[in-house]
């Protein structure tokens, strides 16, 4: 992959193309919370992203202590990803998105290494996220940036622990192998 990632924080200034990011190029059930009723992007479920986003607005140190972030490549908004308080304030929990044309390009793994460095700079001392064992690019994700894997009992689902690290400066053009 060539090109920058970069996270910013959802705001109302992108929440609009974050959404026409997901209705163009992902299904609701791969970037939100299940909601009731007919499937695919309906006005009630385009209304509860918005909801579920503006929700995560305050942040770490907000009520709901998680923040959400829009992936850009390029500077174009292409996903995005989340930082959630976990087991005091020193554990923080990850997940993201992309949008289905946007993937198999090293954007998650670059997401996954701007989101470390977020979380150093939070003060945490370690980072989770759960997949299942299916999903090969998350997992690829996770051990490119130094994961340790645990299969759960049933063996379907993986728990991923990594260590924030604080990061160098982007350089204004970076390659991500």
């Amino acid at each position: 992959m060539a090109g920058r990632v970069e996270v910013l924080q959802v705001d109302e200034g992108n929440l609009e193309e974050l959404l026409a990011v997901a209705v163009e190029d992902a299904a609701p059930e791969e970037v939100m919370p299940p909601v009731a009723g007919p499937p695919g992007w309906t006005t009630e479920r385009q209304e509860a992203f918005r909801t579920w986003h503006r929700a995560r607005c305050p942040g770490l140190a907000g009520p709901l202590r998680e923040s959400t972030f829009a992936i850009t490549h390029d500077g174009r908004i292409v996903g995005s990803a989340r930082l959630a308080l976990r087991a005091g304030h020193d554990v923080l929990e990850t997940g993201m998105w992309l949008g289905r044309s946007h993937r198999g390009r090293g954007i998650g793994t670059a997401t996954l290494r701007v989101l470390l460095g977020e979380a150093a700079r939070a003060g945490a001392r370690a980072v989770v996220a759960d997949t299942e064992a299916h999903n090969t690019a998350a997992l690829g994700a996770l051990r490119r940036n130094g994961a340790t894997l645990t299969a759960s009992q049933d063996t379907v689902g993986i728990h991923a622990e990594l260590s924030p690290k604080e990061m160098p400066p982007p350089a204004p053009s970076t390659t991500d192998p």
